[in-house]
């Protein structure tokens, strides 16, 4: 579950971590009322989750509360990166000194946290790791300790920061470690984390991922989820209660396991396919979970080909292979689909869709290169 900025900083300020005054708007006449209660010259920033706002003009400067409705009207109900802009944040602008980054994020290798650090701040942090990746400062931390604060020093001297304000981002760094932890967060991102001209330290921006598996546990976060700003399909699988990750691609994908699935994606990206989402339907594969599946897949228009790979272990092939049929024969489906069955009675299962509009295969290598093969069959005749 991904927050938006002003909601980021209202739980990294619960947390201790200092954030410019500002307040949400909704419309113009919003923006202005905020502009007037906080004083002075303020910025109006788009809220949208996406990066890169600076670059396409959604975050401006006003100096009165009057220019600061005039760029809340200017932003307000754009379209930015398929997202609706229906928010903007009006906060009391910064003079600064100096932009820097801060970080957490889970690392998959160590399975730890990670904490990233750079003296280039203010800037896509991508565009500095591809051409600068000695810029940026790493710390892998221990889960049973924490971040000592000698680690934060010494991860805040390579990181090349000014030594005078090393006290209070060590300190900005321990609470956000806190943030990170006690939230279940998947990305906890401070960019830039501003010097002002004061020598104030203040988190000018903020990105904050939660794992939405931990969101039990977190029942006072539910209130920001807001499904109309996530992807439309992924939306309406997690309605349906279906595992469903929509990717860029041209192939819908299938298969019962999370590793399973992940497999297939990796066969279809080596031999030369673009994946279409991430779909598994769990254990079993009846009739009414393949439905569900092949609905949420089709959702996407972009999908030219599908492919199935089942695995049949308490599950029998031939039960799958029935589903799969009972599935199709009541859909109206115009993209030619690949099924892959291997385990317990796959040969019978496979056996059961020849002479059908489905393609039975058994190699998973051969079902992805057909998969593919289809799919730009489709794309040349259209």
């Amino acid at each position: 579950m991904k927050l938006y900025e002003f909601q980021a900083k209202q739980i990294f300020s619960r947390f201790g971590i200092p954030v410019p005054p500002g307040k949400m708007a909704e419309s113009p006449e919003a923006a202005a009322e905020a502009a007037l209660e906080l004083g002075g010259r303020v910025v109006v920033k788009a809220q949208v989750h996406a990066g890169g706002r600076g670059k396409a003009g959604l975050i401006k400067l006003a100096d009165n509360p009057e220019q600061a409705a005039e760029h809340a009207r200017a932003i307000l109900g754009r379209a930015f990166k398929g997202f609706l802009i229906q928010r903007v944040l009006v906060e009391q602008a910064q003079q600064f000194t100096r932009e820097y980054y801060l970080a957490l994020l889970v690392d998959r290798a160590s399975k730890r946290p990670l904490m990233m650090a750079s003296a280039k701040g203010g800037v896509d942090i991508e565009e500095v790791a591809a051409t600068e990746p000695e810029a940026i400062a790493r710390l892998t931390i221990d889960p049973a300790f924490g971040p000592f604060g000698f680690e934060l020093r010494d991860l805040i001297a390579r990181a090349g920061f000014d030594p005078t304000v090393a006290r209070q981002i060590v300190a900005i760094g321990e609470k956000l470690y806190r943030v990170f932890v006690e939230t279940d967060a998947a990305l906890a991102e401070i960019n830039p984390l501003m010097v002002t001209q004061q020598g104030q330290v203040v988190a000018a921006d903020a990105k904050f991922d939660v794992d939405d598996n931990a969101l039990f546990r977190h029942q006072d976060l539910l209130v920001y989820k807001e499904e109309a700003e996530e992807d439309p399909i992924e939306a309406e699988a997690h309605r349906r209660g279906v595992t469903y990750v929509h990717l860029n691609g041209d192939i819908g994908i299938i298969g019962n396991g999370a590793g399973l699935v992940m497999g297939t994606l990796d066969m279809v990206t080596r031999n030369g396919g673009r994946p279409a989402n991430f779909l598994d339907v769990g254990g079993g594969a009846k009739a009414d979970l393949v439905r569900q599946a092949l609905e949420i897949v089709l959702l996407d228009k972009n999908v030219k080909a599908i492919l199935i790979n089942i695995f049949g272990g308490i599950t029998r092939g031939d039960e799958v292979a029935r589903g799969v049929l009972d599935a199709t024969s009541s859909m109206d489906i115009s993209v030619p689909i690949v099924v892959r069955m291997a385990g317990t009675r796959a040969d019978e299962g496979l056996k059961m869709l020849e002479g059908t509009s489905l393609i039975p295969v058994g190699d998973p290598e051969q079902a992805a290169r057909r998969a593919i093969e289809l799919a730009r069959q489709r794309e040349a005749a259209a």
